[in-house]
C-alpha cells in the first residue's frame, strides 16, 4: 500500500524508517533554540530582544574575528590588529549592556555620593519602546534587570575570546550559536557553559542510555528535593523572618540563621544546577559540574574550586590569567587596585589613610619588579627565593581584584563587593598563614588575640567583640596544634639522635584528621560570616539596596556580638526543633563521603524501570508535602 499526492507516492514502511527530529541533529537544535527563546520570553518578555541581540553581535563579531586571523596567519600585518579591536568590541557591546542593565543604579548612586550630582536613572529601551508602541506603555524611570544576563554575557565573551584564542572554530550556523547562547536548562541561572565544552556537543549523534536516564531522573529529584525540601523550608519558617528584621531576634537566633543561610543558598542553587544538569542529560547534552560538596573544603581557597566552579573557571580563564595571574602584575592590576583604593578612600572620607599607604606599597612593588628584571636569571638560592615571594605576591594581588570583581558580578551594592573582598582577604590570609612556621603562627593569633580584646575593654563594641570571640575560638585550636607539633618535633628530634627512623602512628593518622576536622569548621565558619553581607543584600530593589543591605548587616553584626541570654537557646531549639533537625540533616548529608553518594546514584540508575516509576512517584509526593503557599524564587535568578 501507498500514500499517494499529485501523483508521488511514498512507502508507508519508508515513513515508518525516517528518522525521528532529536535523531537530525540540525531539526534539533533548531527546534530546541525556539523552545529555548519561548521559554526566556516566558520569563522575560521582550527582553528576548536583548538576547537574540547579543547573539547576533557576538557570532558576527567573531566570524570577523577569524579572518583576520587567518590573514595575519598569512602575513597581513593588519590581521591581528584588526582581531584585537573586533575583540575589544565585542567585550565593550557585552559588559555595556550588562552595567547598564545591572549597574545603572548603583554607578548613578555612586557618582552622586562622589561629586554631589542628582543624576537618575533612564530606561533608553523603554523610551524607544514607547516610540513604537501607545505612549507611556513602558517606564523610563526604573531599569529591569533582564533574567539570566549576567549568564549569558560571560557565555558569549567566553565563545569570543576562545575564537579570537584559536581554541575554537566559529560556529558558522547563527541558529546553532543562538542555541548555545539560549539553551534552556541553564539559560537564567547557570552553570556557566564554556563554548568550548558545549558547541562540540552541538554536532554528536543524541544518545541515552539506560544508565544515563536513570542519572539524569536522579539529579531533576535530587535537585527538587534539595530546592523545595531543605532550601524552601529553611527560608520560610526562620532565615527569610530573621534577616527581614534581626533586632527581633537574639544573638544566638541571628547567629543560626546566618548558618542555616548557608546551608539554604547551597541547597538552592546546587538544587538549580542539579536539575539544569538532569534536563540537558535527557536531551543528550552533558553540562559541567558546579559545585564539589564545598563545606568539606579545609581553606578558602579550596572553597573557591568547590563552589561555583563554571564561574570560578571563567574568573580564572578571562579575568584572573590575563591580569598576569602569579607570572606579572600589569597596567589592569594597577588599575583596579587603584580605581578600588580611591573609590574606597572617596566614599569614606579616608583620603590620607588609605591612598597613602596604597601609593607606598604600589611604588615598592613597582621597585622590585625592576630590581628582579635588572639582577637577570640565577642559580643562586636568594635570587629564586625572592622570585617565588614575587609570585605570591603577584597572585594575591590578582586573586584579590578577581575576587572583587566576583563580588560585584554577584549583584550592584557596596555589601556584594565587600562580600567579594573579604573573600579575597581571607584566601591571602590563608596563604601567608599556611607559610608561617609555627612558632610564628602562635605569636601572631596571640597578639591579635589580645589586641581585640583591649578593643572590646575600651570600645565595648559588638562587632569586635564578635571578632574576639572567633578569633579566641582559632587562638584555641592552634594552641592545641602548636603543642602537638612541639611534641612530634621532639620525639623525631630525639628519634634521629638515636639513629632511628619515625613510622607513621595510629594517633599521627588521628591527629591529621582531627586537624583536617577543624579546617573544615574553620573555613565554613568563615565562608559563612561572609554571608551575612551576601545575603542581606539579596532581593533587594536596586534604588534602595545599598541603604537597606548595610543596615541589616550592621543590625545582625550588633546582635550576635551582643550580649546573650541563656534561656533563649533551648527555648530556640526546642520552638524551632524542625528547623534544627533540617540544617543538621542537611549539612550530615553534605559531609557523607562522596563515593557513598555515587553509590547510592548509580544503585539508583540500575533499578529496574518500574521501581524506578514507584520511588519518582514517591519521592513527588514526598517533595509535594514540603511545598510553600508561595514559592520561593531560586536565589541565583536575580544574578
Amino acid at each position: 500500500m501507498s500514500v499517494s499526492d499529485s501523483g508521488l507516492s511514498v512507502k508507508r514502511s519508508e515513513l515508518c524508517q525516517a528518522k525521528p527530529v532529536y535523531r537530525r541533529l540540525h531539526l534539533r537544535n533548531i527546534y530546541l533554540l525556539f523552545v529555548s527563546w519561548f521559554f526566556y520570553y516566558k520569563t522575560s518578555g521582550l527582553f528576548l530582544l536583548i538576547l537574540a541581540f547579543i547573539t547576533l553581535s557576538d557570532w558576527i563579531i567573531a566570524g570577523r574575528i577569524h579572518k583576520h586571523l587567518n590573514s595575519a596567519a598569512l602575513n597581513s600585518t593588519k590581521g591581528a590588529l584588526n582581531a584585537k579591536i573586533l575583540l575589544a568590541l565585542s567585550v565593550v557591546i557585552d559588559l555595556g549592556l550588562l552595567a547598564y542593565f545591572k549597574y545603572a543604579y548603583f554607578f548613578t548612586n555612586m557618582i552622586n555620593d562622589l561629586f554631589g550630582t542628582g543624576f537618575r536613572v533612564f530606561d533608553i529601551f523603554a523610551y524607544i519602546g514607547n516610540g513604537f508602541s501607545e505612549a507611556g506603555r513602558f517606564s523610563v524611570d526604573t531599569i529591569v534587570l533582564p533574567v539570566g544576563i549576567s549568564f549569558y554575557i560571560f557565555q558569549v565573551i567566553s565563545y569570543t575570546a576562545d575564537v579570537f584564542r584559536g581554541r575554537i572554530q566559529p560556529v558558522k550556523n547563527i541558529l546553532d550559536f543562538g542555541f548555545y547562547v539560549s539553551f534552556f536548562p541553564q539559560l537564567v541561572a547557570g552553570p556557566i557553559v564554556r563554548a568550548e565544552e558545549f558547541i562540540p556537543q552541538l554536532y554528536k549523534p543524541y544518545r541515552l542510555s539506560r544508565r544515563a536516564f536513570g542519572i539524569a531522573v536522579f539529579w531533576i529529584l535530587n535537585g527538587l528535593a534539595k530546592k523545595i525540601i531543605m532550601s524552601d523550608y529553611l527560608a520560610v519558617n526562620l532565615i527569610d523572618r530573621v534577616f527581614d528584621n534581626p533586632l527581633l531576634f537574639s544573638g544566638f537566633e541571628n547567629l543560626f540563621a546566618l548558618f542555616a543561610y548557608s546551608l539554604q543558598v547551597y541547597a538552592d542553587f546546587s538544587g538549580y544546577t542539579d536539575i539544569a544538569i538532569g534536563v540537558a542529560m535527557l536531551m543528550g547534552f552533558y553540562l559541567p559540574m558546579n559545585f564539589n560538596s564545598p563545606y568539606k573544603s579545609k581553606s578558602p581557597q579550596e572553597f573557591w574550586r568547590r563552589w561555583h566552579m563554571s564561574l570560578g573557571r571563567w574568573l580564572k580563564t578571562y579575568l584572573y590569567i590575563p591580569l598576569g595571574g602569579n607570572r606579572r602584575i600589569g597596567f589592569g592590576t594597577y588599575f583596579w587596585l587603584s580605581l578600588i583604593a580611591f573609590v574606597s578612600a572617596a566614599l569614606t572620607g579616608w583620603w590620607w589613610q588609605i591612598l597613602v599607604p596604597f601609593a607606598l606599597f604600589m611604588i615598592s612593588v613597582a621597585i622590585g619588579d625592576k630590581v628582579l628584571q635588572q639582577r637577570g636569571p640565577t642559580a643562586k638560592r636568594s635570587y629564586s627565593e625572592a622570585v617565588e615571594k614575587r609570585k605570591l605576591l603577584y597572585a594575591n594581588l590578582n586573586s584579590f581584584i578577581t575576587q572583587v570583581l566576583g563580588g560585584l558580578w554577584h549583584g550592584a551594592s557596596w555589601n556584594f563587593i565587600i562580600w567579594g573582598g573579604i573573600n579575597g582577604i581571607g584566601m591571602i590570609v590563608e596563604k601567608i598563614w599556611r607559610g608561617m612556621n609555627w612558632h610564628v603562627r602562635m605569636a601572631c593569633i596571640s597578639l591579635l588575640t589580645g589586641g581585640l580584646w583591649l578593643a572590646v575593654y575600651y570600645t565595648n563594641l559588638p562587632a569586635w567583640r564578635l571578632f574576639a570571640v572567633w578569633s579566641s575560638i582559632v587562638a584555641s585550636g592552634t594552641l592545641i596544634r602548636y603543642i602537638y607539633w612541639l611534641c612530634t618535633s621532639y620525639s623525631a628530634a630525639v628519634l634521629q639522635q638515636s639513629g632511628l627512623t619515625a613510622t607513621r602512628s595510629y594517633s599521627a593518622a588521628v591527629a591529621t584528621s582531627l586537624a583536617n576536622a577543624w579546617a573544615i569548621i574553620q573555613t565554613f565558619t568563615f565562608i559563612t560570616f561572609t554571608r551575612l553581607f551576601f545575603r542581606s543584600s539579596s532581593n533587594l530593589d536596586p534604588a534602595t539596596a545599598n541603604e537597606v543591605a548595610w543596615a541589616t548587616a550592621k543590625n545582625m553584626v550588633n546582635q550576635i556580638g551582643g550580649a546573650w541570654s541563656n534561656a533563649i537557646i533551648p527555648e530556640f531549639l526546642w520552638e524551632y526543633r524542625w528547623v534544627v533537625a533540617m540544617f543538621v540533616a542537611g549539612m550530615v548529608i553534605h559531609w557523607l563521603p562522596t563515593n557513598w553518594k555515587r553509590r547510592y546514584r548509580l544503585a539508583f540508575s540500575a533499578m529496574p524501570l518500574w521501581l524506578m516509576v514507584i520511588a519518582v512517584c514517591v519521592a513527588i509526593v514526598i517533595i509535594y508535602q514540603f511545598v510553600s503557599a508561595e514559592m520561593q524564587p531560586f536565589i541565583y535568578f536575580q544574578f
